[in-house]
């Protein structure tokens, strides 16, 4: 796996496929590559990958008549060519289609977040199911047009959504999302939500706004849930965040006071931990059985650099 920055080592973040975009409107030519022999796809039933099992693991990968034997799609996009240069495609099923799909010998419903959790995959196969569930989530809950409200259609294999009736283009939204630490020398601010698993702590997170900044996303973010204000603000890495279809912005942030003021609305518990506590949490050894998020997510890796004093400098 070659990569050039931090994200492309965060889950999700490792992409191989050439998207092709250029050639997305050119319909005899995606029509070809959906025909070629050597073409896999991935189904989805709804938003759950199905899978099929044998005695060597799982494979997210299948043939067109494997796939067309599963229903009829609902929604198809072209992904790109892999590095191998074989064509990738990905289609969603109706989610009633589950339980029939789940029965069949061979095949499994696993849904994303246990696939990354569990690491099924390769760094490149999960970068190219997390935007397969997103751009295929995107079509089933924008079917109409939101200037008029006509139903629209996909085109561009995919990747846009035309409305004929007022001739609007629709594109798969990203929702910008700063998830960041407050650091306050060898301590750094963590936060937990009543249904996070008992003991786990995380970087704090919200939605970038309009007309804001990353840097002032962060700052305010962090001041409006543990009421710490922050200076100097320091890009690390980010994240595309398939839950449905997020952009995870890692950042870190100089405090400039140290006293919490929760916003209960939003967190259970903030608090600060020590570098030290950091690297106990990560190992799983805290004596207090507190833990971190799994490591395909970007709040781990922001913890890690943080641990391994490599964060960029605030």
């Amino acid at each position: 796996m070659q990569t050039f920055d931090r994200s492309a080592s965060v889950g999700f973040g490792f992409n191989p496929l050439d998207r092709l975009s250029e050639r997305r409107a050119d319909t005899d030519f995606v029509q070809q590559r959906r025909r070629d022999p050597a073409t896999r796809f991935f189904v989805l039933a709804g938003e759950v990958p199905v899978l099929r099992v044998d005695s060597a693991g799982h494979d997210p990968l299948f043939s067109a008549p494997e796939m067309a034997a599963l229903g009829e799609p609902r929604h198809e996009i072209f992904l790109g060519n892999d590095p191998d240069g074989r064509a990738l495609f990905a289609v969603s099923l109706d989610a009633g289609r589950a339980d029939a799909i789940a029965s069949l010998p061979g095949l499994e419903l696993i849904d994303v977040r246990t696939i990354a959790t569990r690491e099924l995959f390769e760094p490149g196969v999960m970068g190219e199911i997390g935007a397969s569930k997103s751009v295929l989530g995107w079509h089933q809950r924008h079917c109409f047009c939101a200037n008029c409200g006509a139903a629209s259609r996909p085109s561009c294999a995919g990747w846009r959504r035309d409305c004929e009736a007022c001739g609007t283009q629709h594109f798969p939204r990203v929702d910008p999302v700063v998830i960041m630490l407050a650091v306050d020398g060898e301590r750094c601010l963590l936060g937990r939500q009543a249904r996070f698993a008992s003991g786990m702590y995380t970087a704090l997170a919200g939605f970038l706004e309009p007309g804001e900044t990353i840097e002032d996303a962060v700052r305010r973010e962090i001041h409006e849930e543990a009421g710490i204000r922050c200076a100097e603000v320091a890009y690390f890495a980010s994240q595309p965040w398939p839950f449905p279809a997020s952009l995870m912005l890692g950042c870190f942030a100089r405090a400039i006071d140290t006293g919490i003021v929760l916003d209960n609305d939003e967190l259970e518990d903030a608090r600060w931990f020590t570098r030290a506590e950091v690297r106990q949490m990560l190992a799983d050894e805290h004596p207090q059985g507190l833990s971190a998020p799994r490591p395909f997510t970007i709040a781990y890796q922001l913890l890690k650099a943080y641990a391994e004093e490599t964060a960029p400098a605030v």
